[in-house]
């Protein structure tokens, strides 16, 4: 098996030297610098401002495919943190520091480099909890779902996926060709996606179509 690489970051040199050693030990991880990892682990006593600070430069700063690295966060206080935040900056896993063993944080690293995610259920229930208010509060009364689609752009998707032209998309909205392609441009450019075929694909994937 290929070993995952990894890079560490802590708010503490003890944690750090303690992390380092011991993944270093393990067949299935290798410990590299930054610009060679395939996985973060982050550690931290609290989610702060500090530590949610480096987490978002983290997923602004693309890993070895372009894109912020899966993050698992090892943290001892999680009862206020933003949940939603976390996920943002890419935190696909998240472990009680004081508790969890060698074993288990492996695992959530190769199940982070393959794509998965672990999360504790209380912490999974809340952040559900929380994104149901944040659809209920801000995103339903703009117009808006989950996805960061508009109702409109969902219709002219739902139509593309079943194999509908412009000309035939905009019979059957009432709209002119020309707003159908602006909203197709717009929603493309807004979510920095590729073309049509594309669009479908995240729109599929958001459940929404």
């Amino acid at each position: 098996m290929e070993r995952v690489r990894v890079v560490i970051q802590t708010t503490d040199p003890i944690t750090y030297v303690g992390l380092s050693s011991y993944l270093q030990s393990r067949p299935e991880v290798s410990v590299v610098e930054r610009d060679q990892a395939d996985v973060l682990v982050f550690s931290t006593e609290r989610v702060g401002p500090e530590a949610l600070s480096r987490l978002r430069a983290n997923a602004a700063d693309g890993g070895v495919n372009g894109a912020g690295l899966p993050t698992v966060l090892m943290t001892g206080e999680l009862d206020e943190a933003p949940l939603l935040t976390l996920v943002e900056s890419h935190v696909v896993a998240i472990l009680p520091k004081n508790s969890v063993t060698g074993d288990q944080l492996v695992d959530c690293v190769v199940a982070a480099a393959a794509g998965n995610g672990v999360m504790p259920r209380d912490v999974l229930g809340t952040l559900l909890r929380r994104i149901k208010v944040l659809q209920r509060e801000v995103l339903a009364p703009n117009g808006l779902s989950a996805s960061g689609l508009e109702p409109r752009e969902v219709d002219v998707l739902r139509l593309i996926a079943e194999g509908w032209g412009t000309e035939e998309i905009a019979k059957e909205l009432a709209y002119s060709e020309r707003t159908v392609k602006n909203v197709i441009f717009n929603l493309t450019t807004r979510l920095h996606l590729r073309n049509r075929a594309h669009a479908v694909a995240y729109a599929l994937r958001a459940g929404v179509i």
